[in-house]
């Protein structure tokens, strides 16, 4: 009954919401005068003679005064402090015509007190009545009949963004807030805009004993291993964390309580980052006409963003994959409809860094100062099945990209290379090894362009890495799948990677490996453990049975390594930023290398996948792949024959 009178006064139009109000607001002067009266004389009475000026003068005064103040433009079930102070404002303006007139000039058989008392009643009456509209209009009675399934949660943070947060949460449906808390021992157990300051010791039992089912961090300046102590606190209960994206949107009104994002991995695992150096940022980009190719996926979409806010004159895209190339190109678009500052132009080019002829062309058409060749396969068991797709497309587009790099007259070019060309055990880190074995001696046979190398290990959230993979997992109820418990990896963000490719690749002289710190080595099995925990849920295992999500240990894929390395030789050399090292590694002389090269080349050509094997072995002695093809179509060719399969020639099976 009452929600359905509800749903009738909200469908009102604003006029009649109006009027309403204003009709309410005349019943309020008249009430307020005699209880005026009431208090004055301790006895009702029925107005006579002159006292009849004191309800006119009311009515006549208050009306024009709140229609002045904006009193009746207010959403009055959205009323907060901006509606108070207009309340307050109206009131006090009127309440000094109102004495000035009944107590300081005075009039015969009037209580000079009336001038004093009524304007005071009329104000709590008004704002009485604006509170009460916001309760049962708001949704407030409708909370609390629905109370016991809203999610009970405290803020982290009782600063600037907690105090918006709670403000923004007082009219929500979803969520009720119970109380802040906050590391400033000052705070603790004041009340702040009604709601009580918890300390943050203990807070696993405060979350456990106030039936908490949210943390919303509202601590936007809170470093990551801020973060990381504040998960570890929680850990063990059945809270989730959710964090604001940041304070500067939040200030800005860009960012709104639906916008509250769970607390993700990338959070935790990622370091602080370290302010750029302006100079390396801008050096190869500002001005001028840069190139990626891998644009649509996720290092090289990443860089083109970072590129275009440092004012590039031309942008060039070139991506094999149509959607992904649509998809980065309507984003810088529009990206540049906001950054009135940047002009730029954004061209996209569908073409493969395999077609010697299509690149040759986009280059000696555009003529790129710098290049960021970021092109490349990089799922490892898919090569390891695909291994002369691999190559052709990791090795000898590479090659063909420098080659098209140099006719050119490119400045600057950077190799987005990986920790896993490093002593590797499959197909696509030893491509990609062979792919730096180019540039490191291509470097020698020029002086027009400068090639350089970054290698650096995975970066958290990149397509078809075990970060995308484990939330899906989750998300599906798990299991969580593990190929080894003691299996370990490097992680980075995909920004702070982006960033520090495109300063390393500004201190390059010609030849460098230049190599990330990705700081410590995370075992993957603790990482799937913090992802279900982040989800709010809790692992299924020997000593819980009755957790939410299991973790299932299958095995290492083809080609898979334990622990991963970023460093073939020792003794890395500094360079003028912390994050980035010079690797001294060996290289092979260019006569030398294009002959392997040669032979490869035709041995891809034929789908030879054991003249291949042989041939990375000799270019890339640290290769420790266990000697057996597993390439789909010659494992195919072997059942057909019914033989062992020594080598594959494309041509027998034709």
């Amino acid at each position: 009954m009452k929600s359905s009178l509800i749903d009738r006064m909200l469908a009102l139009p604003r006029h009649w919401k109006r009027a309403i109000a204003m009709m309410v607001d005349c019943l309020m002067c008249v009430i307020t005068v005699a209880a005026a009266y009431y208090l004055r004389l301790d006895y009702w009475s029925i107005p006579t003679g002159i006292q009849w000026v004191s309800y006119a003068a009311a009515l006549a005064f208050a009306i024009p005064v709140f229609v002045f103040f904006g009193l009746y433009r207010a959403i009055f079930r959205y009323a907060a402090g901006g509606a108070w102070a207009a309340i307050s404002k109206a009131a006090l303006f009127y309440g000094a015509v109102y004495c000035t007139i009944f107590t300081i000039i005075g009039f015969v058989g009037i209580p000079r007190t009336i001038g004093i008392i009524q304007p005071i009643l009329l104000f709590l009456a008004v704002g009485s009545c604006r509170m009460i509209v916001r309760y049962w209009l708001g949704g407030g009675y409708h909370r609390t009949k629905i109370f016991g399934i809203r999610k009970r949660v405290l803020i982290y943070g009782a600063g600037s963004a907690g105090r918006q947060l709670a403000a923004g949460l007082a009219s929500s449906d979803e969520m009720l807030v119970i109380g802040f808390v906050d590391d400033d021992r000052t705070l603790e157990y004041n009340i702040l805009n009604g709601y009580k300051i918890y300390p943050t010791t203990d807070l696993g039992r405060l979350i456990e004993r106030l039936k908490i089912s949210d943390l919303l961090l509202a601590v936007p300046s809170a470093t990551r291993q801020r973060r990381n102590e504040i998960l570890e606190a929680v850990r063990g209960t059945s809270a989730t964390i959710r964090t604001l994206p940041g304070l500067m949107d939040l200030a800005h009104g860009r960012i709104t309580v639906s916008d509250l994002q769970n607390l993700d991995i990338e959070d935790l695992l990622g370091r602080d980052s370290v302010p750029p150096d302006q100079l390396l940022l801008t050096k190869n980009i500002v001005g001028k006409t840069v190139l990626v190719t891998g644009a649509g996926g996720s290092i090289g979409s990443e860089l083109c963003r970072q590129i275009l806010d440092l004012r590039p004159d031309t942008l060039l895209l070139i991506e094999s994959n149509e959607y992904n190339l649509y998809a980065i190109h309507d984003e810088l678009s529009g990206r540049l409809g906001q950054l009135s500052s940047v002009q730029c132009n954004v061209i996209p080019f569908l073409a493969s860094v395999q077609d010697a002829k299509r690149l040759a062309t986009i280059m000696a058409t555009w003529r790129p100062d710098t290049v960021y060749h970021a092109a490349a396969y990089k799922h490892v068991p898919l090569v390891e099945h695909n291994p002369t797709e691999g190559i052709r497309n990791n090795v000898f587009g590479t090659l063909v990209t420098a080659e098209a790099a140099i006719a050119n007259n490119v400045s600057d070019f950077v190799l987005i290379s990986t920790d896993k060309a490093v002593r590797p055990t499959n197909v696509m880190g030893t491509s990609k090894r062979l792919a730096e074995l180019i540039l490191q001696a291509l470097a020698t046979q020029t002086t027009t362009t400068r090639f350089s190398m970054v290698r650096f290990g995975n970066v958290l959230g990149s397509s078809g890495s075990v970060v995308p993979r484990f939330r899906d997992q989750i998300r599906r109820g798990g299991p969580v799948t593990v190929t080894d418990e003691a299996i370990t990896r490097y992680f980075m963000t995909i920004p702070e990677a982006a960033q520090l490719v495109i300063q390393a690749g500004a201190m390059a002289t010609g030849g460098e490996v230049f190599v990330l710190d990705m700081g410590d080595p995370v075992r993957i099995v603790d990482l799937a453990e913090r992802m279900i925990q982040l989800s709010g849920l809790k692992v299924r295992n020997m000593e819980n049975p009755d957790g939410d999500v299991a973790i299932e240990v299958i095995g290492l894929r083809p080609g898979e390594k334990l622990y991963e390395e970023l460093l073939i030789g020792d003794n890395p050399s500094p360079t003028g930023h912390v994050r980035i090292m010079k690797a001294n590694e060996k290289m092979i002389a260019w006569p030398i290398l294009h002959k392997q090269l040669l032979a490869l080349e035709h041995a891809a050509s034929r789908s030879s996948v054991s003249e291949m094997y042989a041939i990375l072995r000799k270019v890339v002695p640290e290769y420790s792949g266990n000697g057996e093809s597993l390439d789909w179509v010659a494992q195919a060719y072997l059942d057909k024959i019914g033989s062992r399969f020594h080598g594959y020639d494309s041509r027998e099976v034709a």
